[in-house]
């Protein structure tokens, strides 16, 4: 079975494929309709339950031409492969769904059903289905936009149906968002909107649901996107918060997170005003991201990943490239392990961290939440320049390994193929050994993971990743020089890439990770040794993952060092100005007592929104 049958699982995010101009959204809407459509509209599901759709497989056929404004593909699509699905009830008949829709739905319906990742599934759909070029644009705006829009296109069939949308069957449900979507937000014709909808209803569901699917798409298509916001959306200076909800398709609690990490809605209090920079922070979450290379130090650089077809130096990470056309991984430095594809923002979160001032030894570094290992491939680079080296951690065992095959020349996670513990053992971090060669039922003795001698003639490595709980550190306290504390957060800040994530997160999921993140952060402390620096980084700008969890680890308002009223708090600790350590990078700074910490946001920098705080211990 190829990669997009299995449930993608967690992994680096933006290595999809960027959308092109294939389906270009369509500014306030769809063309001109006729209107006199009201709530009152409605049309009830034929035909009861509708089937099951078929699982996600390869041989689906090959690519169609995905032609805009027309109704099915033609083409070399137009036929179906040996490998092709049969459609429901139908024998041989060949699918009526043209291709690019086809893997659009199966991947729709992977992420409803099976919690897949749409940035992870949908390439491998795209190969494996042999679609490309303008095919596979179409195919990923179709996709991402889907997903991005699903909050506001349910409210919108909410109206246009009088069956809600929590009890369509699913393979139904999946085919109006994706109508909904093309009628509203593409330049695809509203009659090939709704025929394409209805041949992939028929091959999904059936044929009397497909008359359902049929009827309520014409009801969609009598109005424009920003007719149907004067129907479905609450009057925006009564509900400033709710309004931005439904138009920009956000669950309220993140839109109301994002004003207050913006400062325009008070925490605790009431949404009022225009709320205009949290709109156009909502607004620049629905935008595709650009697909940014970094060139490792020592490695390769910059100037070799710029030299593709569009690409162009990143503006401002040193090691950074936007990525002008194609799949990352045709990159040849990508596929060597000598450059990965990660976000500006989260190189520069690295970059802070290693142009912060120690005093004393500067040898021993650690990123304690590897895995994929974007950050900790930088930062192995950047240790190795100075003749540092780099542990990359993380408790869970294939997060480790993929840390390990991003960072070049690292030691293998487990060379020996034994395991004490639960922690993976062996290996030479060089030219010293780990305490006892194991990392289990003892402590990773740090002042030997760098400046020993090398044992047996083995090989030395500049990084070693390794399976290691942060909570429960395998290493002695003030064991290190520099650590990354890049927590497990809700990747709030990653919604460009991950549009689906909106959907699946909740308060009441922050309110789990909080512990975890406090705890992560005080064991990066207490790893660090007097004069050494920590940096604590979370892909989110929510309060309740940044400034709240400094605030009680560190103590006082603000996380400045002192008494907390919650209780706790570190007198050997004083915050850096992380700002300052990023010059080149305007409006970084929060609002004070906040200015040290850096917030990154994707309407003001074009970067995920990344939080760094920065840390020196004291002696």
């Amino acid at each position: 079975m190829g990669e997009a049958g299995r449930l993608a699982g967690d992994g680096e995010v933006g290595r999809s494929t960027r959308g092109g101009e294939a389906a270009r959204p369509a500014g306030g809407g769809a063309a001109a309709r006729s209107a006199g459509v009201g709530r009152s509209a409605s049309v009830s599901e034929a035909g009861g339950p509708a089937g099951k759709a078929g699982v996600v497989k390869a041989g689906t056929g090959k690519p169609g031409a995905g032609k805009r404004g027309g109704g099915k593909s033609a083409g070399r699509g137009a036929h179906s492969s040996p490998g092709q699905r049969k459609s429901r009830g139908q024998g041989s008949r060949p699918e009526r769904a043209d291709p690019v829709r086809r893997a659009v739905f199966d991947v729709l319906l992977a992420v409803a059903k099976r919690g897949a990742y749409a940035n992870l599934l949908l390439p491998s759909v795209l190969r494996e289905r042999r679609l490309t070029g303008r095919d596979a644009a179409l195919a990923t705006e179709l996709c991402y936009g889907t997903l991005r829009g699903q909050g506001t296109y349910d409210a919108i069939l909410g109206v246009c149906s009088d069956r809600r949308i929590t009890r369509m069957d699913p393979p139904v449900r999946e085919v109006l968002r994706l109508g909904v979507h093309q009628l509203l937000a593409t330049r695809i014709a509203a009659h090939a909107a709704v025929a394409t909808s209805v041949d992939l209803a028929k091959d999904v569901a059936g044929v009397r649901p497909a008359g359902f699917v049929n009827a309520v798409l014409r009801r969609v298509s009598t109005r424009s996107l920003d007719d149907w916001m004067t129907v479905v959306a609450p009057d925006r200076r009564a509900d400033p918060a709710g309004y931005l909800a439904v138009k920009h398709s956000y669950p309220s609690w993140i839109v109301t997170a994002f004003g207050q990490a913006l400062g325009e809605i008070p925490p605790g209090g009431t949404a009022q005003g225009e709320l205009a920079e949290t709109e156009a922070a909502l607004a620049a979450g629905n935008v595709g991201p650009k697909v940014t290379l970094c060139a490792i130090p020592g490695q390769s650089e910059a100037a070799e990943l710029a030299a593709g077809p569009g690409s162009e130096p990143a503006r401002w990470s040193p090691f950074g490239v936007y990525l002008g056309q194609g799949d990352p991984a045709a990159v040849p430095a990508v596929s060597q392990r000598r450059a990965t594809v990660q976000d500006e923002a989260s190189q520069l979160a690295a970059l802070a961290l290693a142009r912060a001032e120690v005093t004393g030894s500067d040898r021993l570094w650690l990123d304690m939440c590897a895995g994929p290992g974007g950050k900790a491939a930088l930062l192995a680079g950047l240790a190795a320049g100075r003749g540092a080296h780099l542990l990359a951690a993380d408790a869970r065992e294939r997060r480790a390994a993929l840390a390990r095959d991003a960072i070049p020349g690292a030691g293998p996670a487990d060379p020996d193929n034994k395991q004490a513990g639960g922690k993976q053992v062996g290996g030479k971090l060089a030219g010293g050994e780990l305490a006892g060669g194991e990392l289990a039922d003892g402590e990773l003795a740090g002042d030997e993971l760098a400046g020993g001698e090398q044992a047996g003639g083995e090989q030395a490595h500049v990084a070693l990743a390794v399976v290691a709980d942060g909570t429960v550190p395998a290493w002695r306290p003030g064991a290190f020089d520099r650590v990354l504390a890049d927590v497990p957060c809700s990747g709030l800040g990653s919604l460009r890439r991950r549009p689906e994530a909106r959907w699946r997160r909740s308060a009441a999921q922050l309110a789990e990770l909080g512990p975890l993140q406090r705890s992560l952060l005080g064991v990066a402390l207490d790893s660090v040794r007097p004069g050494g620096v920590v940096a604590y980084v979370t892909c989110s700008p929510h309060l309740a993952e940044t400034r709240d969890v400094l605030a009680d680890v560190l103590g006082g308002e603000g996380g400045r060092p002192g008494g907390s009223a919650r209780g706790g708090g570190r007198e050997d600790v004083e915050v850096l100005d992380a700002p300052a350590l990023l010059p080149e990078v305007a409006d970084l700074s929060g609002r004070e007592p906040y200015g040290k910490y850096v917030q990154f946001w994707p309407h003001r920098h074009q970067t995920d929104g990344i939080f760094l705080a920065v840390i020196r211990r004291l002696g």
